[in-house]
């Protein structure tokens, strides 16, 4: 057997030691035309070359729209009637980004949504988490109906309970209790001077839908949750329990410690949904008083838009409101893109 071995071995040295010689004895002109003018190493050119056409043919036409926003946010009036500027500002100017700044509130814009984004964020979280264990984990009598009742929220129109979400915070009562309590249904009865609350034009609606479970999209990321949980080993609960742990220590021990990265996901799907959103807030917030990120989209009344490119200008200013409400969630991606990345890994939307 050890003969056998070292003969193989005598023979395959001796195989790359021929090998090696006659390489060093082919020149380098026959050796390049080997290694160069074949069929495969034509074909991989090729193929090379097309992909990165492709490529950036398909890079142009995403950012060119992106380039072209950035560009005319710094262009003064003169740039959009002058036929000479295509991308490159001729007179570069700040003068949109103060107008909006000023003349649109924005800063009062950003800390109000700032704050009305990160408290749903967290609380639709929290929520949603909490439903999706639930869902995963628990076998109780009505469990399917439901969880299809949550994806039911996914596919229901929000536009079809605007009218009845509006009346239902304008005339809000906690299960008739401040009717009763104000006199609207037994008479001589009136313990409060109200028989409802307005909470409209206040955070309240979409504390309440947050806490409730029944915020914008919330039906998606208990689903997510949901999925996230039943792939999550049973070992480790029953190990937990084993060692005395209740159903509320294990879930604050055990399992949102190992859910981290799917939460992080969610929040940043909850805060990018709630910074942009347009309908609940045209729902409740209907005063001129609060200032939120879709107010900022307005021609501020500094700029003078009345001359020949009105249009064109008009149209740069908006995409400038556009760019500076998209700005703050450019960098909260850039912060979290791993976490999201790994969130949606986990969560099952994704094939295998």
């Amino acid at each position: 057997m050890d003969n056998a071995k070292s003969s193989g071995t005598k023979v395959l040295k001796e195989t790359k030691n021929k090998i090696r010689v006659d390489f060093e004895r082919t020149s380098k002109w026959e050796r390049f035309k080997i290694k160069y003018f074949n069929g495969a190493f034509f074909a991989h050119v090729v193929f090379v070359l097309f992909r990165t056409v492709f490529l950036i043919g398909i890079s142009y036409v995403i950012l060119y729209p992106f380039f072209a926003k950035i560009s005319s946010s710094f262009m003064s009036r003169e740039d959009f009637v002058d036929v000479t500027v295509k991308l490159i500002p001729r007179n570069p100017t700040l003068d949109t980004y103060r107008a909006i700044i000023r003349d649109n509130y924005y800063v009062q814009a950003l800390i109000n949504t700032t704050i009305l984004s990160v408290f749903c964020g967290v609380v639709q979280t929290i929520i949603c988490t909490i439903i999706g264990y639930g869902f995963a984990k628990f076998k109780f009598k009505g469990n399917s109906i439901l969880f299809m009742i949550v994806i039911f929220t996914l596919i229901v129109p929000h536009e079809t309970l605007q009218l009845s979400m509006f009346m239902k915070f304008r005339y809000f009562d906690i299960l008739g209790i401040f009717k009763l309590l104000g006199g609207g249904v037994i008479p001589g009865l009136k313990v409060i001077p109200f028989t409802s609350i307005n909470l409209n034009n206040s955070y309240w609606p979409l504390a309440i839908l947050s806490l409730t479970g029944l915020a914008f999209r919330n039906g998606l990321y208990i689903f997510m949750m949901r999925q996230f949980f039943k792939g999550f080993p049973n070992e480790l609960e029953e190990s937990a329990y084993i060692d005395g742990y209740s159903v509320y220590k294990t879930f604050s021990r055990i399992i949102i410690p190992n859910s981290f990265t799917m939460m992080i996901t969610i929040f940043l799907f909850a805060f990018s949904w709630q910074w942009t959103d347009d309908f609940y807030t045209e729902v409740f917030f209907t005063t001129e008083g609060m200032k939120l990120m879709p107010d900022v989209v307005a021609v501020p009344k500094s700029l003078d838009t009345q001359y020949a490119g009105q249009n064109l200008y008009v149209s740069a200013i908006r995409n400038t409101c556009g760019l500076m409400i998209i700005a703050p969630l450019i960098v909260v991606y850039l912060i979290g893109q791993n976490f999201l990345v790994q969130g949606i890994e986990r969560s099952g939307l994704t094939a295998d």
